[in-house]
């Protein structure tokens, strides 16, 4: 795999663009591409400024920039690192899989169980589904980079999917060969302390502080078709969205 000295492009200063977000694209692409991964060390910054030939200026507002996005963390006396926490756009309908790749990190799942079944009384309420209706359920670990992030229990009527085998790893990507892969959601999202169960799968400590999520995901005509409740660590994740005032 090339380097990152490799893979930075030279800077362009003729371009209308500014250097610095010339160089914040090129460091973006290299965390996306895993040419560098999570705990990753970038060069020092006069380095990267000698390398590149531009001030150092220059890199600290790319690196700056960066920073805030939750791309990169400088720690005191160490240097400046990729980040191992992703960041969640609580604004955009996306899946775990989708989430991961964009930043640049590989997506699997360990199954804990799957199974048919019919809806429970929770679930026929937020289902908004009869008494006895068929559902498949997904019960799995979420994992990137082979890190475990998330535990997902998904709950999704059986008329959406033609089997329980037709989920391998997305189960959004499943839904959307069929048709039915939700285009609005409601979330919620709620602070936990991980029990000594969710901790173990998680490899994390019981007690510590962890995020539930739950999702119902509808299709355009409103029907609601999944139901899940993800629990997440939560020294690795952090959920934002971005709000605007009504006018």
């Amino acid at each position: 795999m090339p380097t990152l000295s490799e893979v930075l492009p030279p800077l362009n200063e003729s371009s209308a663009q500014p250097l610095y977000q010339q160089l914040q694209r090129a460091l973006r692409g290299a965390i996306e591409n895993r040419i560098i991964g999570p705990d990753d060390a970038l060069p020092p910054e006069r380095d990267l400024a000698e390398m590149l030939k531009v001030s150092r200026i220059t890199v600290r507002k790319a690196i700056d920039e960066l920073v805030e996005d939750g791309l990169l963390i400088r720690k005191q006396g160490s240097g400046t690192f990729v980040s191992n926490r992703v960041e969640k756009n609580f604004a955009k309908l996306t899946s775990f899989s989708e989430d991961m790749r964009a930043r640049g990190r590989e997506p699997r799942s360990m199954w804990l169980n799957r199974a048919e079944g019919t809806v429970t009384p929770e679930e026929s309420l937020t289902l908004r589904s009869s008494p006895g209706t068929p559902v498949f359920r997904f019960h799995r670990i979420r994992i990137a980079d082979e890190a475990p992030m998330a535990i997902e229990y998904a709950t999704v009527l059986a008329t959406c999917l033609p089997s329980l085998e037709a989920v391998e790893n997305s189960l959004y990507e499943a839904l959307e060969r069929t048709g039915n892969r939700p285009v609005r959601a409601l979330q919620r999202l709620r602070a936990v302390l991980l029990t000594a169960e969710q901790a173990k799968l998680l490899k994390a400590q019981e007690g510590e502080a962890g995020l539930l999520v739950a999702r119902v995901g509808y299709l355009k005509d409103g029907r609601a078709v999944e139901f899940s409740q993800s629990y997440y660590r939560g020294e690795i994740y952090d959920f934002v969205a971005e709000l605007s005032a009504s006018t």
